[in-house]
């Protein structure tokens, strides 16, 4: 039981410390315009990669419940610009259309 304690400790500590260090690091600090740019890309480029990598890799008894999640993670990126709330939405529309 001790070891397992110890190695969940260090494999939190190696997952946490490289997302925790940069933000230590930039706080305070401006960032060029460019990166600024570049960095308000990156949630619509994982959200867009995620999609992709779905519908090729989607079972095909689940065609249907893919496109319907693809369609409302769109629909709702485009009206409210939110990641979280895009990937919440896509998340139920496709279990709505998995339950019928």
């Amino acid at each position: 039981m001790k070891s397992y304690l110890l190695l969940i400790t260090g494999m939190m500590a190696v997952t946490y410390l490289p997302r925790l260090l940069p933000l230590l690091m930039m706080t305070g600090r401006p960032l060029p315009p460019v990166l600024k740019r570049f960095l308000q890309y990156i949630p619509y480029t994982a959200l867009s990669a995620l999609i992709i990598r779905g519908i090729m890799q989607s079972a095909p008894d689940m065609r249907l419940a893919t496109v319907v999640g693809i369609l409302a993670a769109g629909i709702c990126s485009w009206l409210k610009g939110s990641l979280v709330l895009s990937v919440l939405v896509s998340i139920m529309a496709a279990f709505a259309v998995l339950q019928i």
